[in-house]
């Protein structure tokens, strides 16, 4: 199952088996041919209806596409079942409770503590490894900055939504 965002609207996919010829969307199925014209480009016959659609950008990392459909075009953002399931486990609030915080998306054991105040990092470097339900989990920066001060040293235990880490 794939949760699509386009734009502000958000739908739910799922495809009957690894051909992606058919599936659901938002539970009503559908089948489609797609053939690939060029690099980037597509034909799409879906519903007796003929689109022509090609990817303008894509940022693997960030699971988001900008792609034309008959030349209109539409910004994707897409999550597959490990987001949701990151989601619900809390890591989607790693950076959204203040732009200088880093805080605990659930409770855990600190295995390692990889920054020391007045250490400058970028977005993505790695903070602290949280042990948390048998897996180790690196907890990334969530943009550049440096370490003003940091709340937890190896061996502390920290609570869901914990502050660990302030930056500037």
């Amino acid at each position: 199952m794939l949760n699509i965002k386009i734009g502000k609207k958000t739908h739910t996919v799922s495809f009957s088996d690894r051909s992606y010829k058919a599936g659901t969307i938002n539970k009503e199925k559908f089948v489609w041919d797609i053939i690939k014209i060029k690099e980037n480009s597509f034909h799409i016959l879906m519903n007796n209806t003929s689109y022509e659609a090609s990817i303008k950008k894509a940022n693997f990392k960030e699971k988001s596409l900008t792609i034309l459909i008959n030349g209109s075009p539409y910004d994707i953002k897409v999550e597959d079942r490990y987001d949701l399931l990151l989601n619900d486990l809390g890591f989607k609030n790693i950076s959204t409770s203040s732009a200088n915080k880093v805080i605990a998306p659930m409770p855990g054991l600190v295995l390692e503590v990889s920054v020391n105040p007045g250490q400058k990092v970028t977005k993505g470097d790695k903070l602290i490894v949280l042990e948390a339900m048998k897996m180790e989990n690196i907890i990334k920066s969530p943009s550049d900055g440096t370490i003003k001060e940091c709340f937890v040293e190896i061996g502390n235990t920290v609570e869901k939504n914990q502050i660990l880490v302030n930056f500037e």
